[in-house]
């Protein structure tokens, strides 16, 4: 095979936006990111493969397509699992700019007159509204003190994808030919897994619990905490935890009905099994 320069390379993709986090580099393990001095990532329009790749049921619903396409779309990115959540949104939204311009067209239904539309939103807006939680402000609890930190695109994807199982069962199980006692022990079983997850999950979402003697960082510690702490506390983290995930969550986009010319605002989903659909 040959090894000099291709003489074709000056057609390859070139980098078509430039990226800033919303966590600016914070927040990545050493080495999962490259970040350049201005703190800009380039990124670039996705190939036909990375297409396929992000059309592969089974890739998509492990994970494996997303960072497939992230490392290949935005080469500084070494290890799109370790990306914050607060980013991840912003590197999606990027990489479909890139590939297919800022325009997207979405269904709505106006709540005012019930007529659905398509409307066109502009991507580099929503970019634009997605921020980075406030993570360095720790909740002070009497003599504790619990700092936070994003979850990892890993640890979120583990988590949904055990989640999916579980409803899965919920769903299959009501309509089988089980006896009732079987149906009911097994909606049982699903309904307290999912319950625990969520508990789980949000182990992520705390970097360490300080305490006058000690500063606990080991996960399996910080949920054993969680699972037997004050329901009060407990409901407390919880709820800051949600708050601090919906700061890094899509801005509602402003829409005019075409039909009655109603204004409301609509939430922006990113579905990820259509989000990259380009256009026709």
């Amino acid at each position: 095979m040959s090894q000099s320069a291709n003489p074709l390379k000056q057609y390859f993709r070139q980098p078509s936006v430039y990226l800033r986090l919303p966590s600016e580099g914070k927040f990545w393990p050493s080495g999962a990111i490259s970040m350049p001095p201005n703190k800009e990532l380039p990124v670039l329009p996705m190939t036909a493969i990375d297409e396929i790749t992000y059309r592969t049921p089974d890739a998509l619903f492990n994970g494996s397509a997303v960072v497939n396409v992230i490392q290949s779309c935005i080469p500084d990115i070494k290890d799109a699992w370790s990306a914050p959540g607060a980013d991840l949104n912003s590197i999606l939204v990027a990489i479909r700019i890139a590939s297919y311009g800022h325009d997207m067209e979405i269904n709505s239904e106006c709540p005012e007159c019930k007529n659905t539309d398509e409307y066109t939103i502009d991507l580099r807006i929503v970019l634009d509204g997605l921020t980075m939680p406030d993570y360095t402000t720790p909740l002070k609890e009497g003599d504790l003190e619990i700092a936070f930190q994003p979850m990892t695109y890993r640890d979120q994807n583990d988590v949904n994808v055990k989640q999916f199982e579980e409803q899965r069962v919920l769903q299959a199980v009501p309509g089988s030919d089980l006896p009732d006692e079987q149906k009911l022990e097994m909606l049982n079983q699903a309904l307290q897994k999912i319950t625990e997850l969520t508990v789980s999950a949000l182990k992520w979402n705390i970097a360490s619990v300080r305490t006058p003697q000690v500063l606990v960082t080991d996960p399996v510690h910080i949920e054993e905490f969680l699972r037997n702490v004050d329901r009060k506390l407990f409901i407390k983290i919880r709820d800051l935890i949600i708050e601090k995930r919906n700061t890094s969550e899509f801005k509602p986009v402003q829409i005019r009905c075409a039909s009655c010319e109603h204004e409301y605002n609509q939430t922006v989903t990113l579905d990820q099994t259509s989000f990259f659909d380009q256009a026709s």
